[in-house]
Parts: structure tokens; C-alpha cells; sequence
């Protein structure tokens, strides 16, 4: 004989069943949502933040005119041979003839060695120097901070200013460090730095690393502010000599900063321009040109547009691929960040 039941437990069981059947249906939208293709990647990132990309869409807009709109003109200007006057109804669409102009000049590959050379030399020995810089202004020590202030001036002072100023001390006629040579007796007569295809480029290079230190001085010094303190303590503790501590300890910490530093001093050696035109205008002989001035002189000077535009173009291809490696490296330090 059946016992009756009691409105409790029919309640108890209608909200079993209501609970079963609201699983259901969440699992079956859950696996609907799976199989349907959805957006992925960079695209899915910004259709998921749609809403937010409308408050910078004037800004966006302004960019699209003022960057956008340049770069795919240049790049179409690179095709067409045009006029000194640039009478744009006169351009004539010659194809691939000034990439091809470029390519087998032999001025083309003599600038492209003195870019290499120029971009390299600076950066590295740049980025070493204000690493070196770092570790010693990371100790405690009287004077500190007034140092720290010295040695940034080279690189908050106008590029501008600091140019005529090396020019005058590398004159060859009243430039100091010629007149200091000359009186200890190290020379004969003052010696032409900028005026000689032989060392022009150097003299340049060690004005551009005198500016730019600084800059991976200040990057690396925040760098070490990230090292942890109980690491380092822990290896001396273990008997660890300090090229070890540095070595094991310290610059693994550094190395996403160091990445990051170095691709920027190079992405803006490559866009040098102002310190080896107003001391040299990329003499003697073109002992001195890299591609962005040499690109100026092209457009500005001979007004050969075509040429100039191809130039920029295989300028922008470049320093596209370096800006990718960085994006890179800022990429690999969010997700080492987010990362637990």
C-alpha cells in the first residue's frame, strides 16, 4: 500500500526537476556558443570592445588623414617619375624603375653601410653605456642625485643646440679639442673630424651616443628597481661573487627591459636627422649620409620625388620590422605580468 505524500516533498521534487531542466538548457546554449565559429584573435578583441573604440573614433579619424592618407600617397609617389616642380598632371607611371634606380646605385648601398654602422654603433654602445651607468648609480652614495641630474642634461637639451655645440668643439680651426691636442702635445696641428671622409661618421656616432645614454640609463635604472632585493641577498649569502649575482640574478630581470630599450634606440637612430645634417648635410663626399638625410636632400634638394618616395618606403618597411620585434617584446612583458 502506498504512502501518500506530503506537500513538502512534492515541492522538493518540482524544484529538483526545475533545477535539472534550467542545467539543461545552460549546457545546451554552452555547447551551441562552442560550435558556432566565433571571433578570435585581434579582430575578437576588438569586436568585444566595440564600445570602446567609439571614444577615440575622432581620433582615430584624425590619424587616418594626417598619417594614413601621407603614407599610402608616398607609396603611390613611388611609382611615378615626377616633374622638379612637382606638377602632379605631369607625374609618369614607370613601375618599379625607382626601386630599381635605387637598388643598383652604388650611392644606395655606401648610405644603407653608413646607416648600419651609424644605427648599430650608437645603439649598442649607447645602451651598454647607460647600462654600465645604471649599476653604478644604483648604489648609495654621496651625491647620488645630483649626478643622476648631470648626466640627463645631454639628452633634455635641444638636439638642435647640442649639434652647433659639437660642431664648434670638433672645429678644426677653434674647436677645444683641438686647441687641448695641440697643447699637450699630442698633435701637430688640430686634427679635422668632421671634415674627413675617414672620421666624420665616428665623430658623429660619439655625439649621438653622448645624447642618447641617458635615455637607457634612466630605462635601466627603473629595470633594477624591479630586480628582488631578497634574491640578490640570498646569493651573496650562498657565496655568489658579484659577476654572478649580476649575471644569474640581476640582468635575467633585465632582460624584457633591455629588449624594449634597445629597439627603440634603434627604431630612432634610423630616424636621425638632425644632428648628422646641421653638422655635416651628410659630407664630406657622403661620408656622412644615412637614409633619412639623404632622403631629405632627394626631395628637397635635387627634388627628385619618385626616388625620395621609394627611399621612404623601404625606410618604413624597416622600421615597421623593428616595430613589430617591439610590439613583441611589450607583449611578452604583459603576459610575464599577468602571469602568476
Amino acid at each position: 500500500m502506498m504512502q501518500p505524500v506530503g506537500p513538502e516533498k512534492i515541492r522538493f521534487v518540482q524544484k529538483k526537476q526545475r533545477h535539472a531542466t534550467v542545467t539543461i538548457v545552460t549546457c545546451k546554449a554552452e555547447a551551441r556558443r562552442r560550435l558556432q565559429p566565433g571571433r578570435s584573435g585581434v579582430l575578437g578583441k576588438i569586436w568585444k570592445h566595440r564600445a570602446d573604440y567609439a571614444y577615440v573614433l575622432p581620433a582615430i579619424a584624425v590619424m587616418l588623414v594626417v598619417i594614413a592618407y601621407p603614407i599610402y600617397y608616398t607609396i603611390e609617389l613611388s611609382f611615378f617619375k615626377t616633374p622638379p616642380g612637382l606638377q602632379l598632371r605631369d607625374k609618369t607611371f614607370i613601375g618599379f624603375d625607382n626601386y630599381a634606380t635605387i637598388l643598383t646605385s652604388e650611392l644606395f648601398w655606401r648610405v644603407t653601410w653608413n646607416t648600419l654602422v651609424w644605427t648599430l654603433g650608437s645603439t649598442l654602445i649607447a645602451f651598454v653605456l647607460g647600462f654600465a651607468t645604471a649599476l653604478a648609480l644604483h648604489r648609495e652614495f654621496v651625491g647620488r642625485s645630483l649626478l643622476r641630474a648631470i648626466l640627463i642634461i645631454p639628452w633634455v637639451i635641444s638636439a638642435v643646440a647640442a649639434s652647433y655645440i659639437w660642431k664648434w668643439i670638433y672645429h678644426s680651426d677653434f674647436g677645444i679639442i683641438g686647441a687641448v691636442l695641440v697643447g699637450l702635445g699630442l698633435a701637430d696641428r688640430p686634427p679635422n673630424f668632421i671634415d674627413s671622409v675617414s672620421t666624420v661618421l665616428p665623430s658623429l656616432i660619439v655625439v649621438n651616443i653622448w645624447r642618447e645614454f641617458p635615455f637607457a640609463m634612466i630605462m635601466m635604472m627603473a629595470g633594477l628597481q624591479t630586480v628582488p632585493e631578497q634574491l640578490l641577498r640570498a646569493a651573496r649569502v650562498d657565496g655568489a661573487s658579484a659577476w654572478q649575482r649580476f649575471w644569474h640574478v640581476t640582468f635575467p630581470h633585465l632582460r624584457n627591459v633591455s629588449t624594449v630599450t634597445i629597439l627603440l634606440l634603434a627604431v630612432a637612430n634610423f630616424n636621425s636627422f638632425i644632428i648628422p645634417w646641421i653638422m655635416t648635410g651628410g659630407g664630406p663626399s657622403n661620408a656622412s649620409h644615412i637614409w633619412i638625410t639623404h632622403i631629405y636632400e632627394l626631395a628637397f634638394g635635387r627634388q627628385r620625388w619618385g626616388v625620395a618616395s621609394a627611399y621612404s618606403v623601404l625606410l618604413f618597411l624597416t622600421l615597421m620590422t623593428l616595430g613589430y620585434f617591439y610590439v613583441r617584446a611589450l607583449s611578452g612583458n604583459e603576459r610575464q605580468e599577468g602571469s602568476p
